[in-house]
């Protein structure tokens, strides 16, 4: 497996020896590349989610998708962005301007940040503290201040009555979220991300199987908790259209409301890519034991292994969105409260038993 860090390194020498540059302006060009980078990857995911949404929506509905922009359609999301980007912003009436431009930088904020801590390679994870897991809850959680603030500066009732379900049923659903990042930091033994892939290094030694039975019931949690807290059917409730038109941002024009509709899509993959790396072995590959198998998986890059897994949940989520009919908010929040969360609990006493007592691989 390829160690992205000896680039990292080769690149910083490059700085500080070859060019002759000090620690201020090598660390500066550091993280304005690796800041152009993430946003250039999460504009790219954005574009590939929303493409392959409409494709998987047109699949299970016997349809055939957008067909008309580009070869297979594929130039269609390129003409929707091209579109927000030239509509006018406007601004409502008596609505509270600072909190209304703020809060759609407050979603994507959390958005990015997310984002950014994501291994997609070994060495290659830009955010990696000793405390990742614990980091990764405390900024997503931002992304709740921003729905509210929508919906409550854009004077409007119908956004404040979507702006409250948003909220309690993100604040709600952050709880079994948590448990099970518990459960498998148990497990592991640390919190760091990239801790947490190495331990799932070898054969089987993926957390699902590793783990047993405690580790698969906080997968499964994790994904309806996951589907929850971004805000997708059958969870999408702060979104009906038929009583609410859209929700939080249907005051939002042009990019505005764009900020909200890649938050969404990104919220998808982070929360993907979160399972995948912390149930489901992140950049490791496959191991069973047996050499020969095991050098080929070995051979292919971690990233592919990363955005493979992580696209396997993708489709997953999309799947369920797509079978499933909106439920009722007293349906999502006793979801929550009366099953979900006592589950997840349950299952952290589960989990503490098998590491105690060396149940484990």
């Amino acid at each position: 497996m390829f160690d992205f860090s000896i680039v990292t390194q080769w690149f910083d020498q490059l700085l500080r020896q070859t060019c002759g540059l000090g620690d201020f302006w090598t660390i500066l060009i550091e993280c304005v590349l690796v800041g152009v980078l993430i946003l250039v990857g999460y504009a790219l995911l954005a574009i590939v989610l929303i493409f392959m949404e409409r494709k998987v929506c047109a699949y299970f509905q016997c349809r055939i998708g957008p067909m008309r922009v580009g070869p297979w359609g594929l130039l269609q999301v390129f003409a929707d962005v091209l579109k927000m980007l030239i509509k006018e912003i406007f601004f409502v009436d008596k609505a509270d301007k600072l909190l209304y431009i703020v809060a759609p930088f407050l979603v994507l904020v959390a958005s990015v940040g997310t984002f950014s801590f994501l291994p997609w390679n070994k060495g290659a994870g830009v955010l990696d503290f000793n405390v990742g897991v614990f980091l990764i809850t405390a900024v997503s959680s931002i992304g709740v201040v921003g729905i509210f603030l929508a919906g409550w500066a854009s004077n409007n009732k119908y956004s404040v009555v979507s702006a409250m379900r948003g909220a309690v049923q993100m604040i709600s659903y952050e709880m079994s979220l948590c448990l099970c990042l518990i459960a498998a930091v148990a497990l592991c033994g640390t919190m760091q991300v990239s801790g947490i892939v190495e331990y799932q290094t070898g054969p089987w030694n993926w957390l699902i199987f590793k783990g047993h039975l405690p580790a698969i019931i906080a997968f499964i949690v994790f994904l309806v908790a996951g589907n929850a807290e971004a805000n997708r059917g059958p969870f999408d409730m702060a979104e009906a259209e038929s009583e609410l038109t859209a929700g939080h941002h249907t005051e939002y024009s042009g990019m505005g409301f764009g900020f909200f509709y890649l938050a969404e899509y990104l919220n998808l993959f982070v929360i993907s890519g979160i399972a995948a790396t912390v149930f489901l072995g992140g950049w490791a590959p496959i191991n069973i034991g047996i050499e020969g198998f095991d050098n080929v998986m070995n051979y292919i890059p971690g990233i592919v292994w990363f955005l493979g897994k992580a696209f396997f949940i993708v489709w997953l989520l999309m799947w369920v969105r797509w079978t499933f009919p909106r439920l009722r908010i007293d349906q999502i929040l006793a979801l929550e409260w009366k099953y979900l969360m006592p589950l997840a609990l349950i299952n952290i006493v589960l989990m503490t038993i098998v590491v105690a007592f060396g149940l484990h691989w």
